[in-house]
């Protein structure tokens, strides 16, 4: 179809007598089909010694697409068997000596022989008639392939406007085939099936599968381009409001040098492997750092939140070694008597080996100093293969030891427990609490309550419920 939506196929001309013998014109990547304007280039001396004498004689020649590329030695094999006959209707020389040509293609037709090969091809060129084996099925056929139509050119931006006019005033179901074929971007190889199917059909079932892939395409296309263009409208949106942020900051006072440090904890937040609540967590503290202004006191309490957040081992853990027997060897190197005491721990150990997932009791050991309470403590973490952290609670009385003090407080810091497995450099140590018998109780809180929660399985199953 042209640009202005008229159609590149004239009315379908019946009853006209064809020579035997045609000249033939070989076509890279185009295929010509029936009733269409074809206009073409020439280029080798050759081509244009064919059309002078075409047009001094009956004006008709032989149209047949190549099967690959050109090359300069052409022999027939080199082109499909099934073309069209054409009649040349406009000649022009162009000023860079080449030769413009606009032909009407009439009529398929199959190459049954060669006359003669110089100064150019001569075939014997035989007509070829439609073949309608079943024509009670053209009319829905040809329905079928207008609503398809329909369809891709509501997708297609490069088909004009006025083509659906012309595809549904066309009552001939050959002719809308060949028009439709000739006028879509299908591989020369499909474009050719097309033209060598003479049953109707056969040629439109063949066109309907072709326009379905060819739909199924662009809606794709359209989808893929709706989401670059929804994404490049994002990153604009995003790219102007920081730029009025920018604008505010620096209104308010805020430097480029805090801008700088707060993208700087964004990429840190953005390539440590958090969980994902504390990666939200993390990237809301970062924003809330951007919007700060430096002088704030609670600047520096941000600050010091997030490094604690990024120093965590939120995802190291040593791997225990739950061998009994090199427990008990360790146990004995460690400690002389103490049978019943080591045995109990061989028999915590053995239920660890046998349910690992279980939630065990928390080991108790009660006795005088000096006895060797906190040394069982380390030769159970060097059993195990684990970090060790002792945590002395003896006189504490503010439980924000345990629990951690709230951000809002200038000089916040978090809690014993933290700060244990911060230094531990595992997110599963083997905690001694020291001297829990000696924890106080005063205006400040209960720390005993916090022990509680933290040694609680249903409150301490992750590194981020304790933090």
């Amino acid at each position: 179809m042209s640009e202005n939506g008229e159609p590149k196929h004239l009315p379908a001309q019946t009853g006209m007598d064809f020579p035997d013998s045609l000249p033939l014109l070989m076509l890279s990547g185009q295929v010509v089909f029936p009733m269409a304007l074809v206009p073409f280039r020439l280029t080798t001396k050759e081509e244009r010694l064919l059309i002078e004498d075409s047009i001094k004689g009956h004006r008709l020649l032989a149209l047949v697409a190549l099967r690959g590329p050109e090359s300069e030695n052409r022999q027939l094999s080199d082109a499909y068997e099934i073309g069209c006959i054409a009649r040349i209707l406009q000649m022009q020389p162009t000023p860079d000596g080449k030769l413009e040509v606009v032909t009407q293609s009439l009529h398929r037709f199959r190459v049954t022989g060669l006359i003669r090969r110089d100064p150019y091809f001569v075939v014997r060129a035989k007509p070829l008639e439609d073949v309608v084996s079943d024509a009670e099925a053209l009319e829905p056929l040809a329905r079928t392939v207008k609503t398809q139509m329909t369809t891709l050119i509501q997708l297609h931006p490069a088909i004009p406007d006025g083509a659906q006019n012309i595809i549904e005033n066309i009552d001939n179901p050959s002719f809308l085939a060949d028009l439709v074929a000739s006028n879509l971007s299908f591989p020369v190889e499909e474009k050719q099936k097309l033209l060598e199917t003479l049953d109707v059909k056969k040629r439109l079932m063949r066109l309907m599968h072709l326009l379905e892939h060819e739909i199924e395409l662009l809606k794709a296309s359209s989808k893929i381009h709706q989401e670059v263009k929804d994404s490049i409208e994002k990153g604009q949106r995003e790219y102007f409001l920081r730029q009025q942020m920018k604008a505010i900051q620096d209104e308010l006072g805020i430097g480029e040098g805090q801008r700088a440090e707060a993208e700087e904890y964004r990429k840190k937040v953005e390539a440590a492997k958090f969980p994902e609540e504390v990666k939200k967590e993390a990237l809301r503290e970062v924003d809330r750092l951007a919007r700060m202004h430096e002088a704030s006191g609670e600047y520096s309490v941000v600050i010091t939140y997030l490094d604690i957040l990024l120093e965590l081992p939120w995802n190291k853990s040593t791997e225990d070694r739950l061998d009994i027997q090199n427990a008990e060897i360790i146990l004995n190197e460690d400690h002389y008597g103490l049978e019943k005491v080591k045995r109990r721990i061989l028999e915590y150990l053995a239920v660890r080996k046998l349910k690992p997932d279980a939630h065990g009791p928390i080991l108790c050991f009660q006795g005088p100093p000096g006895v060797g309470k906190t040394s069982l403590g380390k030769s159970i973490a060097r059993a195990l293969g684990r970090s060790f952290v002792r945590m002395a609670l003896g006189g504490l009385h503010d439980e924000a030891e345990i629990r951690g003090h709230r951000k809002t407080y200038v000089g916040a810091m978090p809690g014993r427990i933290i700060q244990g497995i911060r230094k531990a450099g595992s997110n599963n140590p083997v905690f001694m609490l020291d001297e829990i018998d000696k924890v106080g109780n005063d205006f400040r809180g209960d720390p005993s309550s916090a022990l509680l929660e933290v040694l609680d399985p249903a409150q301490n199953n992750s590194l981020w419920t304790i933090i």
